[in-house]
């Protein structure tokens, strides 16, 4: 069976992507630095499995901060209008996507909220399950 592909792009177009891969989680993050990261109440990151990440156009124009004392965070993004644009995390095996950039639909709904100990107290609530920190996929 051949995986679903995703595409995406940034803000203003110039990076283009296509992955390939089954998705996993759908989570809303509200840790600190993705909050910071967005300027939002949190981040809404589809994870799927290792499969291909393929950069249609502009691959040279992103560039990435990775927070030196993180063990997972890193923020990868375009250098023309700064949108959010995927990322491959090592320590988790997964490839982390941005909801917002996606193209089409995500295909799945958002599953959790996690860092939830760590939300701004103006942040949104819903019935969604609720994690203190890192939910494994």
């Amino acid at each position: 069976m051949t995986p679903p592909t995703f595409r995406g792009s940034c803000l203003c177009g110039s990076v283009q992507y296509e992955i390939s891969g089954e998705p996993k989680k759908f989570y809303h993050c509200h840790c600190g630095r993705c909050r910071k990261a967005t300027g939002t109440g949190h981040t809404s990151n589809l994870l799927v499995t290792p499969g291909t990440i393929k950069w249609m156009k502009g691959e040279e124009l992103i560039r990435i901060y990775k927070v030196p004392e993180a063990q997972r965070y890193a923020h990868h993004f375009c250098t023309v209008c700064g949108g959010s644009l995927p990322r491959y995390v090592k320590e988790t095996g997964f490839i982390v996507i941005p909801a917002g950039s996606l193209d089409s639909d995500a295909m799945l709904q958002p599953q959790a909220r996690i860092f939830w100990d760590s939300r701004a107290s103006w942040s949104c609530e819903d019935e969604l399950p609720t994690y203190p920190e890192y939910q494994s996929p």
